[in-house]
């Protein structure tokens, strides 16, 4: 063991003398910090000069120094560079820390366990995180969650899969973290979870035709008819990965174990008040939310959306003499309404009471 050069007995200082000791490239040697200079950081490792651990191979860049290492501190250092021409060795502390964090990354690789790793970037074909100083890739078949839905900076729970020093090989997964888990967890879920329920979960994904939310440990489908009674045009508009929210299950597929969820469900149904509040022959205002080769979709009443038929456009368009956009208010009359259905159909031109179709009050 190296002790500091200050308290070295005359005896350990002949006992060195007599063996001849030298330190060699690729030792491991034990030190104290002594000092700052422009060139890094000065050990005492008890050699005939200090050593300096260039600044590179003390900390990553950007950073200072003097903000890790403290002076009198000890520490295990490798030497990268034998004595030069005035007795100084070059040391690195951050090969000795890659070297530790390997041997921890080993075991934790033997032992299957559950690591944390930081997103250091996205690339192609993955994500690039950093777990004990080590660099490591997460291919995107690995990922719970797409690229575009992970932020930089946050954790993941991780897996490894390959762990190759050497090679300079480091694969891990965060999907497999789930995996493990998944098929007890949904034996558990699938046994009591039942159509009616309101159950809270997270939003992980995101996709054109909805968003999947994990219920805990099994991941629900939300449609984006599902999501809103108003028009959405993307889960975007109203969702991101991440949020917590309650959700009503709508359908519990036991033999595709499968779950579709409803947001929509847990707001109240606006075709109801809607009822109360317009009927046939009513002139309406409405904002356009859709426009179809068959017509337009109008907004009449709050989540309540109507049809204008494509000759109806037409008129509109000659008469107005603009086009209609996604978007533009324009008033109407409704000509059928059934709340039951919620289908109702407009026109742009006010209907004679006898033109009008009597309304079906049976239940």
């Amino acid at each position: 063991m190296v002790t500091k050069k200050g308290t070295l007995d005359q005896d350990f200082e002949a006992l060195l003398e007599k063996y001849d000791y030298k330190f060699q490239k690729g030792d491991l040697v034990k030190g104290i910090i002594c000092g700052f200079d422009s060139q890094g950081v000065m050990v005492d490792i008890g050699a005939k000069t200090i050593a300096v651990i260039p600044t590179y191979e003390a900390v990553d860049k950007g950073e200072n120094p003097e903000n890790k290492f403290t002076k009198g501190q000890e520490g295990e250092f490798l030497i990268i560079r034998e004595e030069d021409e005035d007795g100084k060795f070059l040391l690195s502390k951050k090969k000795v820390d890659f070297a530790y964090a390997w041997k921890e990354l080993e075991k934790a690789k033997a032992a299957d366990e559950t690591i944390l790793g930081k997103v250091v970037n996205v690339v192609k074909g993955g994500i690039l995180v950093e777990v004990s100083g080590v660099r490591g890739f997460i291919p995107s078949s690995q990922l719970r969650s797409r690229e575009a839905d992970v932020e930089i900076g946050s954790e993941l729970e991780l897996k490894i899969l390959t762990l190759d020093a050497q090679q300079n090989n480091f694969i891990l997964s965060n999907k497999k973290v789930y995996d493990d888990t998944v098929e007890e967890a949904r034996k558990n879920i699938f046994s009591q979870i039942e159509a009616g329920q309101v159950v809270k979960g997270e939003v992980v994904r995101i996709t054109d035709f909805g968003a999947f939310v994990d219920l805990g440990g099994i991941d629900g489908l939300l449609p984006l008819s599902q999501l809103s009674w108003r028009w959405i045009d993307h889960p975007t508009d109203i969702l991101k990965v991440g949020d917590k929210i309650d959700v009503e299950v709508i359908l519990v597929d036991h033999d595709k174990q499968r779950v579709s969820l409803s947001l929509k469900n847990l707001e109240p149904d606006p075709w109801i008040e809607a009822e109360k509040k317009v009927k046939e022959g009513d002139k309406v205002e409405g904002t356009v939310t859709r426009l179809k080769h068959f017509g337009a979709f109008v907004e009449v009443f709050p989540g309540v959306e109507a049809l204008l038929p494509h000759n109806e456009v037409v008129d509109y368009q000659n008469e107005s003499e603009s086009i209609l956009q996604v978007g533009d208010k324009i008033s109407t009359y409704i000509i059928k309404f059934n709340p039951a259905d919620k289908r109702i159909a407009l026109s742009v031109h006010e209907q004679m009471e006898s033109e009008l179709e009597p309304q079906d009050t049976e239940e």
